[in-house]
């Protein structure tokens, strides 16, 4: 009996480990070699099959995080999740890309997909296929994005990805000065004039050289002289004409014309909520 006794007890203490071992057996058997997962996301990226291809990339940063094809992956990553429209995880990769290897040769592209990421955040999967006025939205990640490529200019001003940057930089500061401008044109109309002057006053002095800066300059020298603020109205106006001298605001004879502010008659409900009810 007691030989038996401890014979069932050697099987007790054993099946565990038993069982653990098969369950490791198996799922050893599940796990690819590191040179397939990558060899089958490059296929998949190739033919265009995104999805695939992330999956593959995950898998193989999974369980060979420290492999010879780990920060290569990494990259493809970041591609992968971008062209599937997964903006917030290709910035998340490029995040993480750029902590696990500050010193990488290949860290400028890294930063241009974080930046191309955030350019198209606010815009989405929609604006590929609808009309989107990106002037009057808000700008949102365009910050982001202007503050991602100008790190590459500044820190990689030779990488290949730089002129690009360069473009779509000066393209973000036109499309917020754009912004600033229409909201400007929205106060006027609503005969809120100290907001419209500070929007235009926004874009002269954050946003010059853009090509709402015109535009900014006559609605400042317009909306100082209706508040009555005369020397700022001049100041603008010669601002205007030493940046502008072939502007339409002018007369023939030099002379300040323009008339972009047309008071109308409102109601005062009209007047206290902007334009947002009443005479509509």
């Amino acid at each position: 009996m007691r030989s038996e006794f401890r014979a069932l007890m050697l099987v007790g203490l054993l099946l565990p480990a038993v069982i653990l071992s098969g369950c490791a057996s198996k799922g050893d058997e599940e796990v690819l070699a590191e040179e397939v997962y990558y060899q089958q996301a490059r296929s998949a990226m190739e033919a265009g099959r995104f999805n695939e291809a992330e999956e593959n990339l995950e898998f193989l940063e999974t369980y060979y995080p420290f492999g010879r094809y780990a920060e290569q992956a990494q990259l493809d990553l970041i591609y992968s999740r971008y062209q599937n429209l997964d903006l917030e995880g290709a910035r998340s990769a490029a995040d993480r890309f750029l902590r696990l290897n500050p010193q990488s040769e290949h860290a400028d592209y890294a930063l241009y997909l974080r930046g191309l990421a955030s350019y198209n955040l606010d815009l989405g999967l929609a604006a590929r296929y609808f009309p989107v006025d990106v002037s009057k939205r808000a700008p949102g990640e365009q910050r982001q994005a202007f503050d991602d490529f100008s790190r590459l200019v500044n820190f990689y001003p030779n990488s290949i990805y730089a002129p690009d940057a360069r473009q779509r930089m000066i393209a973000i500061r036109n499309r917020m000065a754009e912004l600033e401008l229409h909201a400007a044109r929205y106060y006027i109309k609503r005969e809120a004039y100290m907001a419209a002057n500070n929007r235009a006053r926004y874009i002269v002095e954050h946003l010059n050289g853009t090509p709402a800066t015109e535009e900014a300059l006559i609605i400042m020298a317009e909306t100082y002289r209706f508040l009555d603020l005369k020397r700022a109205a001049e100041d603008s106006i010669k601002l205007l004409s030493a940046n502008f001298p072939d502007s339409d605001a002018f007369a023939e004879d030099g002379s300040f014309q323009s008339n972009t502010i047309r008071p109308q008659d409102r109601s005062l409900t009209n007047v206290v909520t902007f334009g947002l009810i009443g005479d509509e």
